[in-house]
């Protein structure tokens, strides 16, 4: 199908870093659709596709980390665009059909019912009862009269805390007597536990939606002094958006472009997978990746650091292996040299060597070594699958016959085909977002992690809109598809460093409230 285009659509287009050609494969992915991967196994302890430490290998590579990363850069890389708005849901719907009368309310609204009796263990309680207080209004007045949403409001609307349209990064998450701090401030304190460099420096970098960022840059310059003080480091922030080049056009269930009420057509974000984009412009040597709302209190932290560090270490180990080798494949290597390679290759990231290696000349199988060796490598932790909703570790075979760890989304699996089905209810390990990347090569270059990508992969997200169904296509995840030909290992981690904090009512968790 042609695309026919205003020179007003093609300038628009344009603005965003998009062409015609852009569009019409965009089109074409409409179309077809995105194949689905084909999964061999779930990664599991018992076949090795994920890792399961001894206190000794803790111990070994925690020391690694305090060793190898003497000079290097480190940096954590924070996904953080994301608005709160889902972690009120329950509140927004109680406050559109709560009319002051409920015959059984912690039945008929029991999320609510726990969120308002537990208001004051919340560390935005006291901004609530200020906020109320400013327009004249005593909280407890209106929590003894019931009059849950007019509190609920003062929470949520923009004129008042604005908390159902603030980046969870800005939410006050935690307590400390009479201090509170917010997933920003957590990650900075973590960054401070785990990824100072040797000059006492800490670099993050967060993601940012573009209305957010003044308030971002505003919260670093209100707090900067003080962490900078009290863990005595110095602070580097920096905040990158998503690019306009990687969002996707808006089309109805025909494929045909959608419009907004002005004519002009309408465009949605790349997903977290266009965040590629952000992490192949940081330059450190050691990456740590984790979401903005997998935070805890000071008292949670030490096994967190404990496996971060040891992540770390084995990044380092195993980067100083492969790079070992790729020295040796570039300087005229033995057979033993190659034999060793391959090995390694094999033990390390469970990669096969194709049919017919051993008979190939030294050439062919040095340039075969070098493909799969000179990659990125991540080491990823994976938490006990606790039925959490979302991704986990699984084998998988591509197009070319070629098996390779990979971290799988649900969307990504033909769930109609009942031996994929059954590989992976199999899957023991769910992934938590705790990875470790090493994005430089043998010689300190960066890669171009955009050459790493599997484009094949991704999402078609429908979305009903009134009597219609729209259609977007989301880039394949940052730690799926984004990252599909990296040198992989999984790692089981302990389920107390993953407490992600999806509603409002998980701040309730003992692992969030102080001790």
């Amino acid at each position: 199908m042609a695309l026919n285009l205003s020179c007003d659509d093609l300038s628009q287009v344009a603005s965003r870093g998009l062409s015609l050609e852009d569009l019409e494969r965009q089109i074409a992915l409409y179309k077809q659709g995105f194949q689905k991967s084909k999964i061999i196994a779930a990664a599991t302890k018992e076949n090795g596709g994920v890792l399961s430490l001894s206190d000794t290998d803790i111990s070994r590579y925690a020391r690694a980390y305090a060793k190898l990363s003497k000079g290097k850069q480190i940096m954590k890389f924070v996904p953080a665009s994301g608005a709160a708005s889902r972690m009120f849901k329950d509140l927004t719907t109680f406050t559109s059909t709560y009319f002051g009368v409920a015959h059984n309310f912690e039945h008929e609204f029991p999320a609510v019912e726990t969120f308002l009796s537990n208001l004051r263990t919340f560390a935005f309680y006291d901004d609530l009862r200020n906020v109320m207080e400013k327009s004249g209004l005593d909280i407890d007045d209106y929590m003894s009269r019931g009059d849950y949403t007019a509190i609920i409001n003062f929470l949520l609307q923009p004129q008042y805390l604005g908390y159902a349209g603030l980046p969870k990064a800005l939410l006050k998450f935690h307590r400390y007597g009479n201090i509170e701090r917010t997933p920003l401030e957590e990650h900075i304190v973590e960054g401070a536990l785990y990824a100072k460099m040797s000059d006492d420096s800490v670099h993050l970098h967060f993601t940012v939606s573009p209305e957010h960022r003044a308030l971002f840059r505003k919260k670093i310059a209100d707090v900067k002094k003080y962490y900078e003080s009290n863990l005595h480091i110095k602070l580097f922030v920096t905040f990158s958006e998503q690019r306009h080049y990687t969002d996707s056009m808006v089309v109805d269930e025909y494929n045909n472009p959608v419009r907004d009420d002005n004519g002009r057509l309408i465009f949605r974000p790349g997903g977290h997978g266009a965040l590629i984009e952000n992490l192949n412009d940081c330059r450190a040597d050691v990456i740590f990746i984790k979401n903005i709302d997998n935070v805890v209190p000071d008292w949670m932290k030490h096994t967190t650091v404990i496996y971060k560090k040891v992540l770390a270490g084995m990044l380092l180990s195993l980067q100083a292996e492969a790079f070992d080798h790729l020295f040796a494949l570039s300087h005229k290597p033995t057979a033993q040299q190659l034999s060793k390679c391959a090995a390694f290759l094999k033990e390390k990231f469970h990669i096969d060597m194709p049919d017919g290696f051993d008979s190939m000349t030294v050439s062919e199988q040095t340039n075969i070594l070098k493909n799969f060796l000179n990659r990125p490598i991540r080491v990823c932790g994976m938490v006990k699958n606790q039925g959490e909703p979302g991704g986990g570790p699984f084998f998988t075979l591509n197009n070319n016959g070629i098996k390779s760890l990979q971290i799988l989304e649900p969307g990504q699996v033909n769930h109609n085909d009942e031996e994929q089905e059954g590989i992976w209810n199999n899957g023991t390990h769910f992934n938590p977002v705790d990875i470790v990347c090493g994005t430089k090569d043998w010689r300190g270059h960066r890669f171009n992690l955009k050459n790493f990508v599997d484009p094949a992969t991704g999402f078609i997200v429908k979305r009903p809109t009134g009597s219609s169904v729209y259609k977007n296509i989301e880039l394949p995840g940052l730690w799926n598809g984004a990252m599909a030909n990296w040198n992989t290992v999984f790692v089981e981690v302990p389920l107390a460093t993953f407490n992600p904090v999806k509603s409002v009512n998980d701040l309730l968790r003992k692992e969030h409230l102080s001790q």
